[in-house]
């Protein structure tokens, strides 16, 4: 192997996606996932990927220091793709501590790991931190967010994002650690937790349950395809310029109705159900403590210096999205967990 990466977070939604695309892209790369295996952190998503030469798992906490350090002593990686957070907004609202200690403390484990085991022998390195559009708050019905708008983080999650996004700033200059930036806008796909928006819809169409809206449903987000992110995250590690951030977005804004609304009549004709079934069980349910009103990347800058776009149109990637988890009932029965459950219940069932 001629490259090692640690691939923080690389059995959850977006890792795992990002390990994949990493283990069969690159086979003359040691690709070793890094992971806490939290309630997100499924090894399911990568079970075929476990008898690949260049893939090796490790189970570990990135809050542990001394366990870091010896992750890097063990394997001396080149590069690590940093994507292990806690990041759901209503978690962080019930627990906002959990969400300092993973999305700032281990970080700053992580970013102190590099510039211990590189010794300031930064040539060929990179520390890739893969952030979340949030952090710049929310927007009016005009707008966009570049990578120079100000940081204004509305929740817990953001803020600890945020805090995150700055201390690897920090390390660039303090340092002159190698580092890059991304943030992304919401991501959609195959193996995603059943507690975000569309997953949770699905499953609860499919199974005839309420599906819970946020206030009137009007608040805005753009939707990007998991693949489509993976895909930017692989341009950015080889080709983005270090010290540089870049903004990921599907340059796909909806409603959330307006996403749920369609969500349903891909599901009564994927299901065969009478139209308008499915759109029967919206229940609008009390909003979210401070919930942003409305998210949107101008990705420009990674269109002109990388040539990346989306190439997955919303509705092509919810049917696939949708055919995915109708197909694999047996994974969403295995991470509704107790806890899950039990989460769900404070969420949403006493609203």
């Amino acid at each position: 192997m001629n490259k090692t990466i640690i691939i923080t977070g690389g059995a959850g939604f977006i890792g795992s996606h990002v390990v994949r695309l990493f283990v069969e892209k690159y086979p003359e790369y040691r690709i070793v996932n890094l992971d806490g295996l939290t309630y997100a952190g499924n090894m399911e998503n990568l079970k075929d990927l476990e008898s690949q030469s260049n893939y090796l798992f490790e189970k570990g906490d990135i809050v542990d220091a001394a366990f870091i350090e010896n992750i890097f002593k063990k394997y001396t990686p080149d590069a690590v793709i940093h994507l292990a957070a806690e990041s759901h907004v209503d978690r962080s609202i019930l627990d906002p501590l959990a969400f300092i200690h993973t999305n700032i403390i281990g970080t700053v484990n992580l970013l102190n790991a590099c510039r211990t085991g590189w010794k300031d022998n930064f040539e060929g390195k990179l520390f890739y931190h893969i952030s979340t559009d949030e952090v710049y708050g929310s927007l009016g019905a005009d707008g966009l967010f570049t990578e120079t708008t100000a940081y204004d983080p509305r929740s817990p999650y953001s803020a600890s994002k945020a805090s995150s996004d700055h201390l690897v700033r920090a390390y660039l200059h303090t340092y002159k650690l190698p580092v890059v930036l991304s943030n992304c806008s919401n991501n959609y796909g195959p193996n995603q937790f059943p507690e975000k928006l569309i997953p949770l819809a699905i499953n609860n169409i499919k199974n005839m349950q309420p599906i819970p809206i946020y206030g009137k449903g009007e608040n805005i987000r753009d939707w990007l395809y998991v693949g489509d992110h993976a895909t930017a995250i692989d341009l950015i590690y080889n080709n983005g310029k270090v010290g540089e951030t870049y903004n990921i977005g599907g340059l796909n804004e909806w409603k959330n109705i307006d996403l749920i609304k369609m969500l349903c009549e891909i599901m009564d004709n994927r299901l065969d159900r009478q139209a308008g079934t499915s759109a029967g069980l919206i229940e609008f349910v009390k909003d979210r403590a401070g919930h942003d009103m409305r998210y949107a990347i101008d990705a420009s800058k990674i269109k002109r210096e990388l040539d990346w776009e989306p190439t997955v149109t919303f509705r092509e990637g919810l049917e696939k999205t949708v055919d995915w988890y109708l197909a694999n009932q047996q994974w969403l029965d295995n991470v509704l967990s107790g806890d899950y459950s039990k989460y769900y219940d404070q969420q949403y069932k006493k609203r």
